[in-house]
């Protein structure tokens, strides 16, 4: 068993020990997953580079909570959909490997239909 299936193992446990799999089809997992998103960004709203960097410093705790939070909810996400997410992500960076080859895409920031 890898670390991540050791990991949703230990969220699926606290979930069920709690009863909440009655709340968490996907359609609330998705959304639940874009709200703990936002609480992500409402670390840098409002700052430059430098005074995001100092809230980072300031804030890591509880910055690192909010990250946990959306990977709890998209770990949740991939497990009622059946998706695996190793397996998806490997498969899509194949894909953004294709989209965005090294040799047309370093060092810019311009969509892959404009390279």
């Amino acid at each position: 068993m890898g670390e991540i299936d050791e990991l949703k193992a230990k969220i699926i446990k606290f979930r069920d020990e709690r009863n909440w799999e009655q709340f968490h089809n996907a359609k609330d997992l998705a959304i639940s997953l874009s709200l703990e998103a936002s609480e992500v960004l409402e670390h840098f709203q409002w700052k430059n580079q430098r005074e995001a960097e100092e809230h980072i410093e300031n804030h890591k705790d509880e910055l690192a909570d909010e990250l946990a939070d959306v990977m709890i909810y998209l770990i949740l996400l991939s497990h009622e959909t059946g998706i695996d997410l190793l397996s998806a992500t490997e498969k899509k960076l194949i894909k953004n490997d294709k989209k965005y080859p090294a040799s047309k895409s370093k060092g810019s920031h311009k969509k892959y239909t404009e390279l």
